[in-house]
């Protein structure tokens, strides 16, 4: 179907759609803050909780814990994913908001390190399951020819996210604890969602059919859905793994550099914080907000086959050339709009493979099974940060990057396709 036009894009969007789009959006801002905050803050709040701990085991229980909260949202993601294809996109939303928000919140009241485990635990499964909950409900709500660019901007917006997370850092400086306070307030999102979002047609379409609702059977026993099914939770490991494991390196780097150049610990972790939640973070953002026009000119493989290759040829380059700190400076944002920019597509393409009565499901399994994938992935990286050094082990873990490209070229084109029912 061609869906060329000259009016604008936006031109057929209504005002209800447009509000589905920024609860969506205000829901994975927060999520998106919950996530980071932990990367943020884990020097002072890992050092405090283990203070004998030297700095190599510090990063290697960092890693750890970033392994943790993947795993608590491939759960979250599973499970509340298939809870929205059968309860509702709304209730479901409502729910995985306040779970996030909560355990967040009980982060201040952390005395040990198993504590961090659980809680981290626990909010990425609220965390993992809005991301799946709010990227159908934006699929289902939009047009054909705006899809792509409003899920694009659903998915761009976390990069707020990551600043608030960035600014309360700064802010809290090593009083750590009031920055997981503060996550408890995307708790008052909840009134917001019960208000105002209703159950899209295509849901209630399916609901009232006879076809079984978010049915792991169906998904995985029906040929075409599951091997979409899978290549998306390889396609999203490729993606998460190398976020948790090569983008947000971006810091370390920074910390790495001052270090060298003899900047006191406490000055080299709050220029650190700066230059990876908010100079790299720019870049990152303008990475997410390219993908979405991307794919609706040349196509959703094209897209993220591209952007694979830029980010598997920038990363060695920002981790090896860079001289100096004002140089890595300039880096950071290229490295950040490579390595974060196909994130967007998962928002865009993930919600085009599957049909309404399992629509969220297979977002969840697709996006949050790579997180369960990328786990070990964090591991390898701690390992090979502790054997090889830093840049050394941020430069191979970004040759994961090629398999992206190969994974994606094996999958369908989307561009241009009403949603399957």
């Amino acid at each position: 179907m061609s869906t060329t036009s000259k009016s604008p894009w936006y031109s057929d969007v209504t005002r209800y759609q447009w509000l589905v789009l920024a609860i969506a959006s205000a829901g994975w801002i927060f999520d998106t803050f919950e996530g980071q905050i932990f990367n943020i803050t884990r020097g002072q709040m890992l050092a405090e909780l283990n203070s004998s701990a030297t700095p190599a085991e510090l990063k290697r229980w960092g890693d750890l814990f970033l392994a943790v909260f993947l795993l608590g949202g491939t759960f979250g993601g599973i499970l509340f994913g298939t809870m929205a294809d059968r309860f509702g996109r709304k209730r479901t939303m409502a729910a995985t908001i306040l779970v996030y928000s909560v355990f967040s919140g009980l982060t201040y009241f952390a005395t040990e390190l198993w504590h961090v485990a659980l809680l981290r635990f626990l909010v990425a499964m609220g965390v993992g399951g809005e991301w799946s909950v709010a990227a159908s409900l934006v699929a289902e709500e939009f047009p054909v020819r705006a899809r792509a660019r409003a899920s694009g901007i659903f998915h761009s917006i976390s990069i707020l996210g990551t600043w608030l997370a960035a600014i309360a850092g700064l802010w809290v400086g090593s009083q750590w604890r009031y920055a997981y306070l503060i996550g408890v307030l995307p708790a008052l999102l909840v009134f917001w969602v019960r208000q105002k979002l209703v159950e899209p047609d295509r849901w209630r379409d399916a609901a009232s059919s006879s076809r079984p609702l978010g049915s792991f059977r169906d998904l995985f026993g029906t040929p075409t859905w599951a091997y979409r099914a899978c290549m998306g939770i390889l396609l999203a490991a490729v993606g998460l793994g190398t976020f948790w494991g090569v983008t947000v390196a971006g810091q370390d780097l920074a910390v790495e550099m001052l270090r060298k150049e003899g900047v006191s610990e406490v000055s080299a972790q709050q220029s650190g914080k700066f230059a990876y939640g908010i100079v790299q973070t720019m870049g990152g953002g303008l990475g997410l907000l390219s993908f979405g026009p991307l794919t609706a000119r040349i196509g959703r493989r094209w897209s993220f086959g591209l952007m694979q290759l830029g980010a598997l040829i920038v990363v060695p380059a920002v981790c090896f050339l860079p001289s100096n700190y004002q140089q890595l400076l300039w880096a950071l944002p290229v490295f950040g709009f490579f390595t974060v920019g196909i994130h967007a597509g998962y928002a865009i393409y993930f919600p085009e493979l599957f049909p309404s009565h399992l629509r969220a499901t297979g977002v969840g399994i697709c996006f949050n099974g790579g997180r369960l994938l990328a786990a070990p992935m964090l591991w390898m990286s701690g390992e090979l940060k502790a054997s090889m050094g830093l840049k050394p082990a941020v430069a191979a873990m970004g040759a994961f990057f090629a398999i992206g490209i190969v994974i994606i070229a094996l999958m369908p084109e989307t561009r241009e396709q009403q949603l399957p029912d």
